[in-house]
């Protein structure tokens, strides 16, 4: 029993380790592989996949889709350079919250990409090592995914708890101010990392070869002027109502319509609120707007979005059917070492999103198990800022952006791979928000 089961492990990394190599939808399609090794090579049936988690997504990415297609992204980032250039000098603290509040409002870290160079620009201008600020907003736009009441890795959680009647408010109840108070002691611990920059010798070689241009000055609040289209505006204020509008109805069930489930009167689910809402937001947004809705499936946005669902379709997938098909064995071996000391599940989820590159896939592999080992859910949900682990190793995309970004040199992959600009502050938010996160619960639950 032990050898097979390692076996199937080793299916699992296997098919995670070729996924990764593959990158984009590949992860995804490799879970598929892993599911089907497992199911005809070694006999476990396999569970069912997470269709309401992945229902979540393809709504929420395609009201962002019209949104984006509508110049609604460029205008959100307008508004967030703004912001960031009213406070050059607190750059370090300012940039890393406004990525924060930009992907808690869109539910994906991918759309903080065009404020990189925002950041870069405001750093070097007032002399202020870029590495700073850059490497700390990478892991804030991450960190806001287990806040966003539309990320997909929400709608996993949501999914997972609602039924045991820990739903979207609580959920939201302690990990926004959780995973705030680690972005901002990330940032407090940042303003002190590396040389300034007339010290930095890799900065001076490339001002003097040419490779970078001197910082020019401009005004405090100058803004780069872009042309928008005119349904931008229009289009981002409409996928925000969308969003308060889901907040609202998970803080007051009353406001979701009154449905009989099982003989009984409830709530419409949050899930289901979720899809319609978000639908209903994309629908009205194409509306208003009148955009070709040939448009929308070449967004960034959306095709960001298709490659979550496929990885949440293959990858949460195989962790499922073989967590479930192992299910006496793993939490046997586990369950008390897990029940005696809860962190180490915390611990476990880390590195788990180190091989997955996911929130949501790695929430919905994992948190299962956390539920069925009897650990409460107040305390996994203390615990679930633990699946932004993906900064571990400087393969990401948002890093890999990040790095490029930089033209002063100063974000960077050290000598040892592993000790690279972003590690300190992805370290700290992470601990930071898990250990505040197990405070709120403890005291509100």
């Amino acid at each position: 029993m032990t050898v097979k089961l390692f076996l199937e492990f080793a299916v699992v990394l296997a098919a995670i380790f070729i996924g990764s190599r593959s990158g984009g939808v590949g992860l995804g399609l490799w879970g598929g592989v892993g599911v089907l090794v497992l199911t005809y090579g070694f006999g476990l049936a396999p569970t069912s996949p997470p269709i309401d988690v992945m229902l979540i997504i393809l709504a929420v990415v395609m009201a962002a889709s019209v949104m984006e297609a509508a110049g609604g992204i460029d205008y959100l980032v307008q508004v967030a350079e703004r912001i960031i250039r009213r406070n050059p000098r607190q750059i370090t603290v300012v940039a890393p919250l406004v990525s924060y509040a930009f992907s808690l409002g869109a539910g994906t870290g991918h759309v903080f990409y065009p404020l990189l160079p925002i950041i870069h620009e405001v750093a070097h201008e007032n002399g202020i090592r870029p590495e700073r600020p850059i490497a700390v907003s990478t892991i804030a736009s991450q960190q806001a995914i287990t806040a966003s009441p539309v990320s997909a890795a929400m709608a996993a959680m949501i999914a997972l708890f609602e039924p045991a009647g820990f739903g979207l408010t609580q959920i939201m109840l302690i990990c926004v101010p959780a995973t705030i108070v680690g972005v901002l002691i990330a940032a407090l611990v940042q303003t002190r990392v590396g040389k300034e920059l007339k010290d930095d010798p890799e900065y001076q070689r490339r001002l003097q070869a040419g490779e970078i241009e001197p910082p020019i000055g401009r005004k405090v609040g100058e803004a780069t002027q872009r042309e928008l289209p005119k349904t931008a505006r229009m289009s981002a204020v409409m996928f925000l109502f969308g969003v308060a509008f889901v907040v609202i109805a998970g803080l007051f069930p009353a406001l979701r319509p009154q449905i009989s489930q099982a003989g009984k009167i409830a709530p419409l689910g949050m899930a289901t609120t979720i899809e319609i809402v978000m639908l209903s937001a994309a629908a009205l947004i194409l509306l208003a707007t009148r955009i070709p809705a040939g448009n929308i499936p070449k967004t960034n946005v959306c095709q960001a979005g298709i490659t979550a669902v496929i990885g949440i379709f293959g990858l949460a997938w195989l962790g499922d059917t073989f967590i479930k098909g192992n299910e006496k064995v793993i939490i046997g071996g586990i369950g008390d070492l897990a029940s005696a000391y809860p962190i180490t599940f915390a611990i476990g989820l880390f590195f788990a999103s180190v091989l997955l590159f996911s929130q949501a896939a790695t929430t919905r592999a994992l948190m299962p198990l956390g539920i069925s080992l009897g650990l409460p859910a107040q305390s996994l949900v203390a615990m679930w800022p633990s699946v932004n682990g993906y900064f571990f190793l400087p393969t990401y995309g948002s890093l890999i952006a990040a790095i490029n970004f930089d033209r002063s040199g100063t974000t960077r992959i050290g000598r040892f791979v592993l000790n690279h600009s972003f590690m300190l502050p992805g370290l700290v938010a992470t601990a930071t928000s898990v250990t505040v996160g197990l405070v709120i619960a403890k005291l509100l639950f």
